[in-house]
């Protein structure tokens, strides 16, 4: 550390007890153990049911994540309603539903239609009674079905193409041409309307 002009000297303090104030990590082997017992319990605990509730495929926020999937916090009501799935019914089978997310696209909403699809496809609901069924109980065959408790993964984010020759017609495209020509029609396109329409009122008038 440099010093310069006429002030007053550093008087830093840096032995006091520095062990004391040092975190340490000495007890993540006993932290590893203890996470591995509450999973095992858990999963004890749930007996049959899957492990995880049902999210839904959500981008993530702003330009620099929204290349990537992840699980957003629950499916909406319109997303549920195309998939024949009942708002109470769906929390009682483990789908988290989500009355305030809106869908923006058609794309993203057709993604999480089909997730639940998959899951309602490969559900089975065991009987509180065996011999009384409840609507939307399993019954016969499908109690004997093989189970997995693992959830339905997300989608691949990427649709990977073969690899291929370029074409003539893409070496000759313009990408940085074509997008100034875009910009500049959508930009002068309300003028143009209105040029347009004046030159319609005074042929309308000549005539």
């Amino acid at each position: 550390m440099g010093f310069r002009h006429n002030n007053v000297l550093h008087a830093n303090h840096f032995h006091k007890d520095w062990q004391r104030r040092v975190r340490t990590w000495f007890d993540q082997p006993g932290r590893k153990l203890r996470r591995r017992n509450a999973r095992k319990a858990k999963a004890a605990k749930l007996g049959v049911r899957p492990l995880e509730l049902l999210r839904p495929a959500v981008r993530g926020q702003t330009v620099r994540y929204n290349r990537k999937i992840r699980e957003g916090r629950g499916f909406t009501l319109a997303e549920l309603k195309e998939a024949g799935i009942n708002r109470k019914e769906a929390r009682g089978v483990g789908i988290v539903v989500d009355h305030r997310r809106r869908n923006l696209s058609e794309e993203g909403k057709q993604l999480n239609v089909e997730r639940l699809k998959a899951y309602k496809a490969r559900l089975i609901v065991f009987p509180k009674k065996a011999g009384k069924p409840k609507k939307g109980d399993s019954t016969g065959d499908d109690l004997q079905a093989q189970t997995t408790r693992a959830n339905v993964p997300l989608p691949d984010p990427y649709v990977h193409e073969t690899p291929r020759k370029i074409t003539e017609e893409e070496r000759s495209f313009d990408a940085f041409r074509t997008l100034r020509v875009a910009r500049a029609d959508a930009r002068y396109e309300g003028v143009r309307k209105i040029r347009a329409a004046k030159e319609e009122e005074e042929a309308n008038k000549k005539k």
